[in-house]
């Protein structure tokens, strides 16, 4: 058992100092190579030299260790986490415009009667709300789907890089372009692909029709998919797709985007997010879908705490599956995978606090990442900062920024049994003063006061 108890540990402020008899997940380390002793849950005993901010050693613990020490007795130091796939734009709407029954219709009708008050005032307070409840629960990347429709793309986009540049030293931000693909059939299409890239973003979109919910794929999905890509490779962007969020089989567009994407050239460059629906396909319709995105080298991000809430909705009546797509499948065929918070407290997804371990957690459960859970932990660190390339994020890592989470857990089972509301925040080597935010921020008249909270 720790010697000392969590809460009386005097953390470092330091230049130098020593985290000793730590445990990490390996494939958090971005080197393990030297850590031949695992635990059952693939921990490794670690000893961490921090200096000048970054991670100046990662060895096996052992040796002696000189100047300032923080014995950790066994307690886990994790990478700060990455929110691959998430909706700030959306964020904290839930009051101003709820979803009447909490279903993907209304939730689509709400977003869109709120969207005439997404002032650029309104858009940094709540934006900038989010951020700082990420940065506080030890979230140091995001990445955003942004609402790109002709009525909020001139206002959107621009927040999105004024957020960026007052964050870049807190939170790396990248940004996405959603809106549905028919939509970009026509010039609107190249001012989407412009901003975009002016914007240093990913080109993404939905695949459900503009006009109507989800159901059968579009007739003329390959030739939205052709003018979608053509649109990337004009101006060298990635694409981040929403893909089939809906239990109806009929919905089957990732097939044609694994095609695409190898039609194009794009091989290793798309995301999907969702896919909800493959899990309801027969078995050999599933196996044909994923040998192509294993070819395609498509990317995957699963939103299980928000699809659980959307899918297989209906008033008085108990839900008969958990709205997730086939994680366990795509990890078997080498297809890379990540989890992420999606929605939070909007139409959408009526709760939330843009805390990814808590998403870690409820994706143990609503995923059956466990038994074991050796592997779960680089669905939000080493897989995300894989599909993202973001070097110095999701991973500890010698020479990098030490941005990392101490938790009051030793093993795997104690992490995932608590929300872990106690964790330590350290940014730059040192401890993190940040809190969440207080939610009377959101009702504030003066816009200005977020942008000087940031400051």
């Amino acid at each position: 058992m720790p010697s000392t108890r969590f809460a009386d540990i005097a953390w470092p402020d330091a230049r130098r100092y020593w985290l000793v008899n730590a445990r990490v997940p390996s494939g958090l380390l971005t080197d393990a190579r030297a850590f031949t002793a695992k635990d059952a849950e693939d921990l490794v005993r670690a000893d961490l030299l921090v200096e000048d901010g970054k991670f100046a050693r990662i060895e096996p613990t052992g040796d002696t260790r000189d100047g300032t020490i923080i014995d950790l007795d066994g307690r886990q130091v994790w990478p700060t986490l990455i929110d691959i796939h998430t909706h700030l734009d959306k964020g904290h709407t839930v009051e101003r415009n709820p979803n009447p029954d909490g279903t993907f219709l209304n939730a689509r009708i709400a977003t869109a009667a709120d969207r005439p008050h997404w002032t650029m005032p309104d858009l940094r307070r709540r934006m900038n709300f989010g951020l700082r409840c990420a940065e506080a629960h030890g979230v140091t990347a995001i990445r955003s789907h942004i609402d790109t429709y002709p009525e909020t793309i001139d206002r959107s986009w621009p927040m999105v890089r004024e957020l960026r540049e007052q964050w870049q030293d807190r939170i790396a931000l990248q940004a996405v372009s959603l809106c549905p693909i028919d939509l970009m059939m026509g010039d609107y299409g190249d001012k989407v692909a412009r901003t975009v890239a002016e914007s240093k973003g990913f080109l993404g979109g939905v695949t459900r029709p503009a006009e109507g919910d989800h159901a059968a794929t579009p007739k003329n999905i390959g030739e939205q998919l052709d003018r979608l890509f053509q649109l990337a490779a004009r101006h060298d962007l990635d694409v981040d797709l929403h893909v089939d969020e809906t239990h109806d089989p009929l919905a089957a567009t990732l097939p044609h985007i694994a095609q695409a994407a190898l039609r194009h050239g794009y091989k290793g460059r798309v995301t999907a997010g969702h896919c909800c629906s493959l899990a309801q396909q027969s078995e050999s319709d599933i196996d044909r879908t994923l040998d192509l995105m294993a070819e395609a080298e498509i990317a995957v991000v699963t939103l299980p705490t928000v699809n659980l809430y959307l899918q297989d909705r209906a008033t008085g009546r108990t839900p008969r599956w958990r709205g997730v797509t086939v994680v366990h499948e795509m990890l078997k065929r080498g297809i890379r995978v990540a989890a992420a918070g999606d929605n939070c407290r909007d139409s959408f997804y009526a709760y939330g606090d843009h805390d990814v371990f808590d998403t870690f957690r409820q994706a143990v459960r609503i995923l059956h990442l466990d038994h074991p859970l050796t592997f779960a932990p680089d669905l939000v660190g080493a897989t995300p900062s894989q599909m993202a390339k973001l070097d110095g994020h999701g991973r500890l890592t010698v020479g990098g920024p030490a941005r990392f989470i101490v938790f009051n857990a030793r093993s795997l089972n104690e992490l995932v049994s608590r929300p872990q509301a106690d964790r330590v925040v350290f940014a730059g080597g040192a401890r993190l003063a940040a809190q969440v935010p207080d939610y009377d921020e959101l009702w504030s008249d003066d816009a200005t006061t977020d942008a000087a909270r940031v400051a």
